[in-house]
């Protein structure tokens, strides 16, 4: 008696997709076309067929998601505004296997005030230059931006409110993940927040995201500010560098609002510790006391 053969070939019929899956593969699909392109302020650029066509769904489902392109594509600005900036390669955080990596290679530096100045400054430089370059390059940043300008002139008020707290939450998320980076630095180095601004990291990460920000987009007009060049003593330092307006802008603010934690002894003890942490795989801030200062150990 013949066995059964499992259906092959053309007459094989594809898997049909879930309501959600359909959503998410159109979604998935226009972000990677407005990726590619930019939102150019609006999303008339887009085309509702095309997006289908790429997702790769069934028409017919993607209609009984939206009945009308207006409901997806005010779907797809609520995507557009929840997508956290960090999808795009660049947030704002020092890069922590950079850190360990030159803190490493410098260890030496940690032994004197001046080294760890000189160190401190380096990172920040290093940090600025790349976020910059990252932000400055990428679609997904002048997408983000451009939501940023356009969404108080969405005409439906429910719309826009919906993109309003979509956007809040995602810079809420990118402010934390800056003001955890920026406190990480502050406990290696040990530095405090000066205490005469009564401020917080997230007020520092608030500052320098702004100030990025500004240059970014400043620089779409003015391509000389991505310009890096050599130059000797910033900032206190001896050692020449290559540096670019932002980086500068940023390394400047990060150290107005930072200085050196007394309560922190630079002994044999503590040099120890600072490098067996790290090559640890996180670097770990202390925990905060109650002005938002980061409470270091005297060692």
């Amino acid at each position: 008696m013949p066995t059964e053969q499992p259906q092959t070939g053309p007459t094989r019929r594809r898997r049909r997709l879930t309501d959600t899956e359909t959503a998410r593969r159109t979604l998935d699909a226009a972000l990677a076309m407005i990726e590619r392109t930019g939102l150019t302020v609006s999303l008339d650029h887009l085309s509702f067929e095309d997006v289908i066509r790429e997702a790769g769904v069934a028409r017919a489902a993607v209609y009984r998601r939206w009945p009308y392109k207006g409901l997806f594509f005010s779907d797809l600005l609520k995507e557009l505004a929840r997508n956290a900036p960090a999808a795009a390669g660049a947030d704002g955080r020092l890069g922590e296997e950079a850190v360990r990596r030159v803190a490493l290679e410098h260890i030496e530096q940690f032994a004197t005030a001046e080294g760890r100045h000189e160190l401190c400054v380096e990172l920040l430089r290093l940090g600025a230059l790349q976020d910059f370059e990252a932000m400055h390059a990428s679609t997904q940043w002048r997408s983000y931006i451009a939501l940023h300008a356009t969404f108080l002139s969405l005409a439906d008020d429910a719309l826009q409110g919906e993109v309003q707290a979509a956007l809040a939450a995602a810079e809420q998320e990118l402010n934390d993940r800056i003001a955890q980076s920026y406190a990480r630095l502050a406990a290696l180095f040990g530095l405090r927040l000066r205490p005469r601004l009564h401020t917080s990291f997230d007020e520092l990460a608030t500052h320098l995201n702004a100030t990025m920000r500004g240059f970014v987009l400043t620089a779409m007009a003015r391509p000389d500010l991505a310009r890096r060049q050599p130059k000797s003593g910033v900032l206190d330092t001896n050692a020449t560098a290559d540096w670019s307006p932002p980086a500068l802008g940023v390394a400047a603010t990060a150290l107005a609002y930072l200085e050196p934690d007394p309560a922190v002894t630079w002994d044999a003890r503590h040099l120890a510790a600072v490098r067996d942490a790290l090559p640890m795989a996180q670097l770990s801030p202390t925990s905060p006391s109650q002005d938002g200062t980061p409470s270091s150990h005297t060692e």
